[in-house]
């Protein structure tokens, strides 16, 4: 099972990769396109968009997989155990309400843009609201399960990867 996850976060890194270099490319060609010929690509603004908000949310994914985002998870560290326990589960009940409301409002929104195209590409506006999904089910995952290892007693902690190479270096584990 641990593969299919790591296969799942590489893909999801290589396709980061592949949306910033395709946004290079589109814009860096489009300026030079206007600048030496007076001419451009009418679907490269939009394009480009689309690939930002794409790597926008699936950033937000690997972020949350590594425990990246901002937070004030230095208050709950501080707690004694049993209440930082208490925190940190009612903490990713709240994450896992809001990425449902995330998940729900973008079925809505790919329902009801299913058949409205993008003024210059003419691709569904599903596929833009669709990246709510992905991100949904994805953050879903990841804070279920970090749920079930904080009700099960082996996550009474938030740390970052920072914190733990660092914790490993002076403990002199390489």
């Amino acid at each position: 099972m641990s593969k299919i996850v790591e296969f799942y976060f590489t893909c999801l890194k290589w396709f980061v990769v592949l949306c910033l270099a395709g946004m290079v490319v589109l814009v860096f060609g489009n300026v030079i396109l206007r600048y030496f010929f007076n001419s451009g690509i009418t679907q490269s603004e939009e394009f480009s968009r689309w690939l930002f908000v794409w790597t926008v949310f699936v950033g937000s994914i690997l972020v949350l997989r590594e425990n990246g985002h901002l937070g004030v998870d230095f208050v709950v560290n501080s707690l004694p155990r049993p209440l930082r326990v208490v925190a940190l589960a009612v903490s990713h009940i709240l994450m896992l309400y809001a990425t449902w409301l995330i998940i729900a409002g973008s079925w809505v929104q790919v329902r009801v843009n299913l058949n409205t195209f993008a003024p210059a590409t003419g691709l569904s506006q599903s596929l833009f609201f669709g990246v709510g999904l992905v991100f949904g089910v994805s953050a879903a995952a990841i804070l279920s399960y970090r749920l079930m290892l904080i009700l099960t007693g082996r996550m009474h902690r938030l740390t970052t990867v920072d914190e733990e190479r660092i914790a490993l270096e002076r403990a002199g584990v390489k």
